[in-house]
């Protein structure tokens, strides 16, 4: 018995040291980040039978298990990926909300200013350095549209450039969990660092978008990314990038690799910081780059057109302020082309009605044979489009989309932005002070008109013979119940001077010095008559007053919206943005925390349990000590007792 006892003792003292080890480990790592508190399991030794009992040999350590709660573990990633995203967009949209609140108050300040020069112009039309200072603001106007618009483009870039730098951190946790897996293979997966380690990777990677953890039988784990691309299978990784965006360059995508293969990830199923990224870029900067062109074409075109109404200093009809609305350097990157159109078609977009424009985008697509659709991108309006010789597609929103060349194939997309680039291409062309139209015509309808028809003097040469002065005015009855459209001109006493003659709408040259432009919208079927008095004198303000009054006509959005207005729906719709992605991050924080709570519960070192359980090991330890001294008593005496 004496040398069963020792051996008993002998099982007991081992056991505790290893019980002691295994707290002190413990203890040792209470801080470490990702550490699982692990357990050493105790079992007794096989029994021995003396006479008619059963007697214990002993007892030893089974195995060591880290303390993992899958379930928790799971709770606690997706907790992790939803705060990222979260933290992510409030990140982003208090940068932007930044950005319109401190700088992008210069874009309402500055049309102020310059509505505010236009004031000044009306008060003394003849003042060429009152004239002068309009044309600065108008130049001041154009050039922070422009700096506002390139705020926007580097925060574009920025966020390009954030996602770029993930898929790069990414790809470095996709080679470790691989270099992991083989490890664990080799060790069945018994490992209680390395699982740690793939943990914290893991854990890691949820930051970056949501993960899916898929258990192997050989201890390894698969791994996918956004719930649809494997990212780790065993010890393969897969790599994840970015490539050109489609159909725009500068949006670039996020693609998975794995030798010659790539596939197109779909942002929208990624989650984390990827996810919240993607959907920054097309869900708020897009369309306050888009909304800021509408701005700026807004601007071009109702000055523009004021200008086209109007009389210069020298009785000229006034050219444009700005840059033409469908210029090309306005209008670059209205048109997205899809890279799996098979079709060799080129299109281009025109602006016809600034005030119909959306400020959104539009998806366009076509159907053999003969089918266009208009897919409105943000409230899903599906309009159909018309195709008029020689390749107009008539139907949009205040534009036409132009075939200049090529045809479609069935199948074929292209994403139309009509507002895109005008912010960047705002220009105010006006050199001389003197070209700024304060001045205007008279032109009287008839009464009897339809009140369908519009007209405009479009040129004026008031050295040609017949040129009406005041007192001798004209009068044009523009005929259109006929095809060809026929026009003719009258004197003060109803004698006819000119016509009728044939024209093509929309421009009629009368031939007594000046031309007429007719909106020719809802006109087929009508005559209507209108008389002109072109005379011109330098104190004439009436064209520039109207020009003042356009700061409080709401020329926007159908008529619903002035020009600032544009601007500070933008801005309020992104400080509205801001505050719901404070709200969401907040309670994404407090979901996360209970998540992290219920893992350190279970998996986390309590240093008072460890240290109690110090304590009880220790005594543990010296107790079977103590039974080994008294065994070595007993042996001892049974030998002097037989000497």
């Amino acid at each position: 018995m004496a040398i069963d006892l020792l051996n008993i003792a002998r099982t007991g003292v081992q056991a505790s040291q290893s019980q002691l080890a295994v707290t002190s480990n413990n203890i040792a790592n209470a801080n470490t980040q990702g550490y699982h508190r692990q357990v050493a399991n105790q079992a007794s030794t096989e029994s021995q039978r003396l006479g008619n009992s059963f007697y214990g040999t002993g007892t030893y350590v089974t195995d060591v298990k880290r303390v993992y709660n899958e379930f928790a573990a799971r709770e606690l990633r997706i907790g992790q990926t939803s705060l990222s995203g979260a933290e992510a967009t409030y990140s982003k949209m208090s940068e932007l909300d930044q950005l319109y609140s401190q700088i992008g108050n210069m874009v309402p300040a500055g049309l102020n200013n310059f509505f505010g020069s236009i004031n000044s112009v009306a008060d003394l039309p003849t003042d060429i350095g009152i004239r002068s200072s309009a044309l600065s603001s108008a130049e001041q106007l154009a050039k922070t549209m422009n700096q506002m618009q390139s705020h926007l483009d580097n925060q574009t870039k920025q966020t390009n450039s954030q996602i770029e730098s993930m898929t790069v951190r990414i790809n470095e946790i996709s080679k470790e969990l691989g270099n992991l897996n083989l490890e664990l293979m080799k060790s069945s997966g018994d490992d209680s660092q390395l699982l740690d380690k793939q943990d914290a990777l893991i854990q890691e990677l949820s930051q970056y978008a949501q993960v899916n953890v898929i258990p192997l039988d050989t201890g390894a784990k698969s791994i996918m990314l956004g719930g649809s691309v494997m990212l780790v299978s065993g010890e393969v990784s897969m790599s994840v990038g970015v490539t050109t965006g489609d159909p725009y360059p500068n949006e670039p995508r996020i693609t998975a690799s794995t030798g010659n293969q790539s596939l197109i990830i779909n942002p929208s199923k990624l989650g984390g910081q990827l996810g919240a990224l993607f959907d920054f870029r097309s869900e708020t900067l897009v369309p306050a780059s888009q909304e800021l062109g509408q701005l700026a074409l807004g601007i071009a075109d109702a000055f523009n057109e004021m200008q086209s109404k109007g009389f210069d200093l020298n009785g000229n009809v006034g050219k444009n302020l700005f840059r033409d609305i469908n210029d090309p350097l306005m209008s670059s990157g209205r048109v997205g082309e899809f890279s799996t159109n098979t079709g060799n078609a080129k299109i281009s977009v025109n602006v016809d009605d600034v005030g119909k424009l959306s400020g959104g985008g539009y998806d366009l697509s076509f159907t053999a044979p003969a089918t266009y659709k208009l897919t409105d991108t943000q409230t899903g309006k599906v309009s159909p489009l018309t195709l008029n010789p020689p390749g107009e597609l008539v139907g949009g929103d205040g534009f036409t989309i132009n075939i200049s060349t090529g045809a479609m194939n069935d199948g074929d997309k292209f994403e139309i932005r009509p507002t895109s680039g005008a912010a960047a291409g705002l220009t105010m062309i006006m050199t001389d002070p003197k070209g700024i139209a304060a001045a205007a015509p008279k032109i009287i309808a008839s009464t009897t008109n339809s009140g369908e028809m519009e007209v405009k003097v479009s040129a004026v040469s008031r050295t040609t013979a017949g040129f009406p002065l005041t007192g001798s005015e004209l009068t044009v009855i523009v005929d259109s119940t006929i095809n060809p459209n026929t026009f003719e001109v009258f004197d003060a006493s109803g004698t006819s001077l000119a016509g009728p003659s044939a024209f093509t709408p929309p421009q009629i040259n009368t031939g007594f010095g000046f031309s007429i432009e007719i909106d020719d919208t809802s006109t087929a079927g009508v005559t209507d008559s209108f008389t002109f008095d072109l005379s011109f004198a330098e104190g004439d303000n009436s064209n520039a007053v109207a020009m003042a009054e356009m700061a409080d006509a709401k020329l926007m959005n159908g008529g619903t919206t002035t020009l600032v207005g544009v601007f500070e729906n933008t801005k309020l719709d992104i400080g509205s943005k801001t505050k719901a992605a404070e709200v969401r991050a907040g309670s994404a924080d407090a979901i996360f925390q209970q998540a992290y709570n219920r893992v350190q519960s279970e998996s986390g070192v309590n240093l008072d349990e460890e240290a109690a359980n110090l304590m009880r090991f220790q005594q543990a330890y010296q107790a079977s000590a103590r039974i080994m001294t008294t065994a070595q008593t007993i042996f001892d005496t049974l030998l002097s007792s037989v000497r």
